[in-house]
């Protein structure tokens, strides 16, 4: 394969230039770089999904395909349309404006049973596709491309939201992938490249900084340590949220069950004002949907023994009286947010917990907007439409919408997705320093340890929907 004078433009501004590199048969290429260098531009003009200058030569066989797998799935109702929202994939009458994952497969799917089998997915065959968790999203994605047996198997973070079981697999996929003769190139952050890549391209600001061995990489004597230094707290907006509650979740034998199928079963969990909580679980153990009987988007929660900031659901609480109390940011929120919002917009709705700006803001708000802005390094995204940025910057956005109301309670179900280490480090610091300093509750969902931030306290772990591990003292 060999690429040379590769350059995208948009809009008449560069996005890459000078893009140059030849990779031999039987090697894995990563494509790395900071959010926002211009990776995944890079990896859908090799899958040919992007207007490109310049040259890429594959040689393949007449009839090979190049399988492309996207950051995040897409998908349609039953009508063929795209108008889904949020809450959708919690309502038991709206699910079935999806199909199933057996009926989106259609007739491929007498040939997708073998790998089926092999990535021990088979329960998700009857499941509605927007029911589906963002790491079984994921699978799916990797079953597609697999049935196209590419020549050439183009993947844009193909780790993200994996449980660690299944990122030990997809590494063995991609070795095997690679041994088979597929071309293999991924798109990953740079603490996530598999021992199998054997060439490395870093991309910065849209131009190429290395492409090196493996080997090299890792020798490299340039390498930039982790700022892990927490900035003062005096940096913060004055904290403004003074509610007082007994406790701010209180579940007590809580069960969710769709048709035949158990999601959560008899879930019992306190949490109380200031613990920081890590709730843990692998793919498909109802992690979203414990988090969605809190976030008030379930209607499961009234027939179950819930308590929200210290009152039982269901006894004359608006959904707003509970969403205003909370700082939320998800994958799946991210999914479906409206991407022709400017950052800026996407920020200010956090303070009326729309998914769009509709509201006219004074003066004070927009100070206050772009504080928060400032503090979380984006406010010179603030102009820019959600669609103009990298997921990276995206997923920051969104923290900051979270962060934007000062919530007594932060819900942040993988807010570091798509991050690079450094931009990591920092949104880790900057909310362990949020918590610790203005005293909020915190429920974090990560599946990597080391992306947990100082303040977590406590631990929850889900599998098959039960709790197998509960810990209130780390």
């Amino acid at each position: 394969m060999k690429v040379s004078r590769l350059a995208v433009y948009r809009s008449g501004k560069k996005i890459l230039e000078g893009i140059d590199f030849l990779l031999h048969h039987q090697e894995v290429l990563v494509i790395t770089g900071a959010s926002g260098a211009g990776k995944t531009s890079l990896g859908m003009a090799l899958a040919q999904q992007l207007h490109y200058k310049g040259d890429i030569a594959y040689n393949l066989p007449a009839g090979s395909h190049i399988g492309w797998v996207e950051q995040q799935h897409h998908f349609k109702t039953v009508q063929s349309t795209t108008d889904l929202y949020y809450q959708q994939r919690f309502n038991a009458y709206d699910t079935e404006e999806t199909k199933t994952v057996a009926a989106e497969l259609g007739e491929e799917l007498d040939r997708a049973i073998p790998l089926i089998r092999e990535m021990g997915i088979e329960y998700l065959l009857q499941e509605n596709l927007i029911q589906l968790s963002n790491g079984e999203n994921k699978k799916l994605q990797l079953l597609r491309a697999r049935l196209l047996n590419p020549a050439v198997l183009i993947m844009d973070q193909p780790f993200t939201g994996l449980d660690t079981a299944t990122r030990a697999w997809l590494e063995k996929l991609i070795l095997a992938l690679k041994q088979k003769g597929t071309i293999v190139i991924l798109i990953c952050s740079a603490d996530e490249i598999p021992s199998c890549a054997d060439r490395i391209l870093e991309l910065e600001g849209g131009s190429m900084k290395r492409y090196c061995s493996f080997q090299e990489w890792g020798n490299r004597n340039d390498q930039q340590p982790i700022d892990n230094t927490l900035p003062e707290p005096t940096i913060l907006p004055e904290h403004h949220s003074d509610s007082i509650f007994e406790s701010i979740i209180e579940m007590q034998d809580v069960s969710v069950q769709y048709g035949e199928k158990t999601i959560l079963d008899r879930v019992s969990w306190q949490v109380m004002p200031g613990d920081c909580w890590l709730l843990s679980g692998p793919n498909g153990a109802g992690k979203s949907t414990l988090l969605s009987l809190i976030t008030a988007d379930n209607p499961k929660a009234y027939a179950n023994n819930i308590r929200l900031f210290g009152r039982k659901r269901g006894t004359g609480e608006s959904i707003w009286d509970i969403k205003k109390k909370i700082g939320f940011l998800s994958p799946e929120l991210h999914l479906y947010f409206n991407e022709t919002s400017t950052a800026f917009e996407a920020v200010a709705s956090g303070l009326f917990d729309t998914i769009g700006l509709f509201r006219q803001l004074s003066v004070s708000d927009t100070e206050w907007i772009m504080q928060w802005m400032k503090i979380c390094n984006v406010d010179q995204l603030a102009d820019k439409r959600l669609r103009e940025l990298s997921t990276g910057e995206q997923r920051v956005v969104l923290l900051a919408r979270a962060l934007v109301k000062d919530p007594p309670l932060l819900i942040l179900d993988e807010p570091c997705q798509a991050l690079d280490p450094q931009r990591k480090a920092d949104i880790i610091g900057l909310i362990h320093r949020v918590c610790t300093v203005t005293k909020k509750t915190l429920i974090f969902v990560s599946h990597y340890e080391q992306d947990r931030p100082a303040c977590i306290n406590k631990f929850i772990r889900l599998e098959k929907g039960k709790v197998t591990e509960m810990r209130c003292e780390l």
